[in-house]
């Protein structure tokens, strides 16, 4: 029920026992309907998340030219066809590229645009408005590409492509795929081989779909490289689950006792999966069984286990980018664990859709938890015997991962809970509430 924008989350009845699949990937959705559009031809595309943000890339698509026809299926997700605008190029927009809260969009094409002759102005909602983009648009100046207002940090900025287009090798100073994605993706339409180098690994995903578009990709633990001038070739793309979506189900099944859940269908790539590494060494009953892959994205099932019995642990900066958009639902698991847990250096959580850090701590202190950031790390005082008090009101600030996080302290708690503005959900995960109801036993 909503009120005024709250939403009420009345707690479990009983434990969350069965199956379940979570909706398609949004890293892999995303880059499976852009590099689609990139693409000479027809591209067949299956799995695809129904959700906000990768709505915002077919749209964003479909008015620079590509073809879009994606129809949802009965699962909720998307499957159909794209048909890319190849040599040709992206064409020249009438209007700004809207690309609502979609960090994604934004910042990959920011890379697709660079090798073009037209003038793009790209813009957002006012959360996207707020996140940083010079980090993108650095290394893309260096290689040729021009945007407007000069050395500004933050949504709109007009961007001019440049076909003269130079490779380049760049040292990322932080570990992010959409950096990353946005200047190989610049990278393979210029002459030569560009490089990013990263400080820590960051989410492979493209690395390993830009192969089956028909470009050779070199990778490593942290570097990745293209070899330019190439041209994408449509192919076919079956999206797996969403590990970022699976981590929310697996912490409920954590914490609501007598409670089995085995999640199907979902990526286990390395690259996505460290949260489980981390509730691993937290002590929790979760594991993993790969079936396949779909592409070059290793697929299978998460299990997890109702876990009474939760220690704190430290993650090293290494770990981060591998598991940064489950902080959240891991702070959470923490504040029922006993010990400190220690998040080190996730000061990118503060540039997120909104400021997560201090989202995480302002949540936290509700439940009654000691949490606290000192430099860039984040500290959780874990409460093994944590009761969620009545009466509570959380903020989502309108972040989808937030809203999630705030509702499962409800879902497993002993109080129900008020969240605000609780359907921005619908950003990557439309179907949350209904698929963890489906699971009560």
């Amino acid at each position: 029920m909503s009120t005024d924008r709250l939403t009420t989350i009345d707690p479990l009845t009983g434990p969350l026992r069965g199956t379940a699949t979570v909706p398609g990937d949004k890293s892999i959705s995303h880059r499976a309907v852009l590099f689609s559009a990139m693409a000479e031809g027809t591209s067949t595309v299956s799995g695809v998340l129904d959700s906000q943000d990768v709505r915002s890339s077919m749209a964003a698509v479909a008015q620079l030219g590509a073809q879009v026809d994606l129809k949802e299926q009965e699962d909720g997700s998307l499957a159909g066809t794209i048909t890319g605008w190849g040599s040709a190029g992206p064409a020249q927009p009438n209007e700004r590229v809207y690309c609502g809260n979609s960090g994604t969009t934004v910042r990959l094409l920011m890379g697709i645009l660079a090798p073009w002759p037209i003038t793009v102005t790209l813009d957002g909602d006012e959360s996207l408005r707020r996140r940083p983009m010079r980090r993108i648009a650095a290394p893309l100046m260096k290689m040729g590409a021009k945007f407007e207002p000069v050395g500004q940090e933050l949504l709109p900025l007009t961007e001019t492509g440049n076909p003269a287009l130079k490779a380049i090798t760049y040292d990322a100073p932080m570990a992010s795929a959409q950096l990353k994605t946005a200047v190989l993706l610049a990278g393979v339409f210029a002459k030569g081989t560009t490089t990013v180098n990263e400080p820590a690994p960051s989410r492979n995903h493209t690395e390993l779909m830009l192969p089956e578009f028909g470009v050779p990709t070199t990778a490593a633990a942290r570097t990745a490289s293209v070899k330019g001038p190439a041209q994408l070739k449509a192919s076919d793309v079956c999206v797996p689950g969403d590990p970022s979506s699976a981590a929310f189900l697996t912490a409920a099944a954590l914490l609501k006792p007598g409670s089995s859940v085995t999640i199907e269908n979902v990526s286990l790539n390395p690259a996505r999966i460290g949260f489980l590494r981390t509730l691993e060494r937290m002590g929790a009953n979760v594991e993993e069984a790969h079936c396949g892959q779909e592409g070059k994205e290793p697929n299978g099932s998460i299990t997890a286990v109702y876990t009474p019995t939760l220690r704190g642990c430290e993650v090293p900066p290494q770990h981060i980018a591998s598991l940064i958009d489950e902080i959240p639902v891991l702070a959470l698991v923490a504040a029922h664990a006993r010990g400190v847990t220690v998040f080190k250096e996730v000061g990118e959580l503060r540039v997120k859709e909104t400021d997560r850090l201090a989202a995480i701590i302002e949540g936290l202190s509700l439940l009654g938890v000691d949490a606290w950031e000192e430099g860039n790390n984040l500290f959780i005082e874990g409460n093994p015997d944590l009761e969620v008090p009545a009466g509570l009101v959380f903020d989502s600030h309108r972040d989808h991962r937030l809203a999630m996080t705030w509702a499962i302290a409800g879902l497993c708690g002993q109080n129900s809970v008020q969240i605000r503005d609780f359907e921005s959900v619908a950003v990557s995960y439309p179907g949350f509430l209904s698929d963890i109801r489906a699971l009560e036993a």
